[in-house]
């Protein structure tokens, strides 16, 4: 690495101004993955370092772009499935240290963010490592983009372009960390000499902070296990060179399996399935919804099988809905004290319950929701009882408290899934054409998320309509 590239202030990449917590008003948009530069212009061959560092690249993979989906690795020939594509010894993997003289500040910040945040923890060693002349990682870390499609980058204007209270808060509250951790990493080393600086004197502010972060929660995997000295084992976050560059499938092409040699895990990828040339390499982030993709990861999955909204279980509510659904005089306000009993049980009521629940994702309707509503449409003590809890909370082909408590309750969710829909201030035709226009990325994917939103509640509508069909076609049959 060149002196003049390690003197660079870590925040020379990220061209932005200091941040509003509240609106975030004075950034410029952000741009995709797909379009972002690297750190340095012409950054060095990553395929031929980990070569060079021992590690394996099957001779017809590339680094290529992706165009949406941003550079990624693909394949320049068929390549069958049970082949090695790539093998990293356990020396290139970036992942926190034990901590010596130098690293000791390093250790006191990391445990100044909330385990939640761990990407930050990450963070702080991949900001040392960029700061650090003559890093053995810098043939990596050059490659990075310099710029990150996550949320935490969008105007203050597209961040209300989400139109999600959930999302929403989650990205004011990674901000205000930002803005909080500056003040706290600045305080730490105000007084700290040179030798012991973990950034090599640098400034670091919320901005560089910020990319540390999405770089580690867009690319970093939780795969490795290490022993602690209690005997458990944890999974411990690392940056895998060229393997964080394979793109995201549900249907990948190919998966990681760590391997225990001569003392060290080795991580490698291998193909599931064959793989036809100029195809991406791709592995499976995780069944994760919407929310966490573009959280982390700055992308949103169109017609995401385990996308979901968040409602808030209440009473007052399931009234309205149950009103909406055609009940004369719906009394979930004031329930039985057997009732009380199971939503206590299902952790909807007392002290600690937890009201979030969900329409969509693999399960389409919340289990404790749906139980909920089974429960209060009956009268019957005695047949409630004669179920388990698991059966009550079930989707499935059976009406376990008769078809007409089934189809009410279903009845009920629909009505719901019509709130959730007027919570959002556009329609689904309005985002559309809104899409068809030139607008800035962030704005792009602020739409896209809300879009893909409303698209998987109303096809949790339609499944439901399906189900209630079929149920009473089964009535008029019986």
């Amino acid at each position: 690495m060149s002196s003049s590239a390690a003197s660079k202030t870590l925040t020379a990449a990220v061209d932005v101004a200091k941040w509003s917590a509240a609106s975030m008003t004075r950034r410029r948009p952000m741009n995709c993955l797909a379009s972002a530069p690297r750190l340095v212009s012409h950054p060095p061959d990553l395929i031929r370092w980990v070569r060079r560092q021992g590690g394996f690249v099957h001779p017809k993979l590339r680094i290529a772009n992706h165009g949406s989906n941003g550079l990624g690795v693909s394949s320049d020939g068929e390549i069958s499935a049970g082949t090695d594509l790539i093998s990293l010894p356990g020396h290139i993997p970036l992942r926190l240290p034990g901590y010596d003289e130098r690293c000791t500040v390093l250790f006191q910040l990391s445990q100044q963010v909330p385990e939640e945040l761990w990407a930050m923890r990450l963070g702080l060693k991949l900001l040392q490592e960029r700061a650090t002349t003559g890093s053995f990682w810098w043939p990596y870390i050059s490659n990075l983009p310099e710029t990150f499609s996550v949320p935490i980058f969008f105007s203050g204007e597209d961040i209300k372009n989400l139109q999600y209270a959930p999302l929403v808060y989650q990205v004011n509250k990674r901000c205000r960390f930002l803005l909080d951790f500056e003040k706290t990493v600045g305080a730490l080393l105000e007084n700290v000499e040179q030798k012991s600086h973990p950034f090599s004197g640098q400034d670091v502010n919320a901005s560089s902070l910020g990319w540390a972060m999405s770089a580690v929660s867009s690319r970093a995997f939780r795969l490795h296990s290490e022993s602690l000295s209690d005997g458990q084992r944890t999974n411990i976050p690392m940056l895998l060179p060229l393997i964080d560059s394979c793109n995201h499938s549900f249907q990948p092409h190919a998966k990681i399996v760590q391997q225990q040699i001569t003392g060290s895990s080795d991580m490698l990828v291998v193909a599931e399935k064959e793989i036809e040339q100029d195809n991406p390499i791709t592995l499976n982030y995780g069944f994760l919804s919407n929310d966490l993709f573009l959280l982390d990861y700055g992308f949103v999955i169109p017609s995401n099988p385990y996308d979901y909204v968040e409602l808030k279980y209440d009473a007052t509510l399931l009234d309205a809905a149950g009103m909406a659904a055609g009940l004369s005089s719906p009394s979930f306000s004031s329930p039985a004290q057997w009732q009380e009993e199971i939503l206590c049980q299902l952790n909807l009521l007392g002290d600690g319950a937890t009201l979030k629940v969900s329409l969509g994702g693999s399960e389409l309707v919340d289990g404790r929701l749906l139980a909920a509503l089974r429960v209060l449409l009956v009268k019957d003590k005695e047949l409630v009882q004669s179920h388990n809890l698991q059966s009550l909370m079930a989707l499935s082909d059976e009406a376990p408290l008769g078809i007409l408590v089934e189809t009410t309750a279903l009845r009920i969710i629909i009505a719901l899934c019509v709130v959730a829909l007027e919570h959002f201030p556009t329609k689904v035709t309005q985002d559309e054409s809104v899409l068809k226009g030139s607008i800035p990325p962030s704005m792009s994917l602020a739409i896209q998320f809300r879009m893909q939103k409303k698209l998987m509640i109303i096809d949790v509508m339609r499944k439901l309509s399906q189900r209630i069909k079929m149920i009473s076609m089964r009535k008029s049959h019986a």
